[in-house]
Formats: C-alpha cells, structure tokens, sequence
C-alpha cells in the first residue's frame, strides 16, 4: 500500500485523498485529531502534504477502516510505535473468523497437495 504512493515531494489534498481513498473533510478531521498529520500550505492556502503525511494517513486508515480501532485507539498505536499490520486486526472476532478461513485454506490446499502427489506416483 505505501510502495503506491508516487514519488513525489508534495502532494495535494485531492490526490492524497484518492489514495486513501477517504473524502478531503476525513483528511481535513484526521488533521485535528492526530498532530503528526502537519501539511504545508502553499501560498494560494491550498494543503500539500509530505511523503511522511501521506504514509501516516494511510496508516491510520488502515487502523480506523480495515482493523476497527477507534481515533483514541488509533492515536495509543501510533504514539506507542507499533507497526501497523494488515493481518492483526483489532477487533478479536474479526481476528478469529480469519484465522478459521486461514485453516479452512491450508487443510483444503493440504488436500489438493496429497491428490497431486499420490497422482505423481502412479
């Protein structure tokens, strides 16, 4: 997701949002709750985040859309440096329902694997 993210010094708040791919009035909120998030102004007023504000933001969303954590919750694992994962989300059912889906698929590939094997040996 952040390896997307075109290289570039500045970036517009429109542009910042379609990689988000939140509205500009998220972005504009998400400024006010998290005080890393500090773009520079041009001087037609107009927002230009950094490379570092855009990989926060994807950040966050990842937390607050994809894993279910509140803005306060977000704001913890973000002040504590923890890395940001796609595969622990935070809510512990939705944790759960994955894993099952993960062995679901590794017992049916294991299945697949002895089926192509004892088909080899013939």
């Amino acid at each position: 997701m952040i390896n997307s993210i075109p290289d570039k010094l500045y970036f517009k708040i429109g542009e910042v949002a379609k990689m988000a791919d939140v509205p500009t009035h998220v972005l504009r909120y998400w400024e006010s709750e998290f005080p890393a998030i500090k773009p520079k102004r041009a001087n037609s007023k107009q927002r230009l985040y950094r490379r570092q504000d855009v990989e926060l933001i994807l950040k966050i969303k990842v937390l607050l859309h994809e894993q279910g954590f509140t803005i306060a919750g977000a704001k913890k694992r973000i002040d504590s440096g923890q890395d940001v994962t796609f595969s622990a989300p935070g809510n512990p059912e939705v944790a759960s329902s994955v894993n099952k889906k993960l062995q679901t698929i590794k017992h049916e590939l294991k299945k697949l694997q002895n089926l192509l094997n004892s088909k080899k040996e013939k």
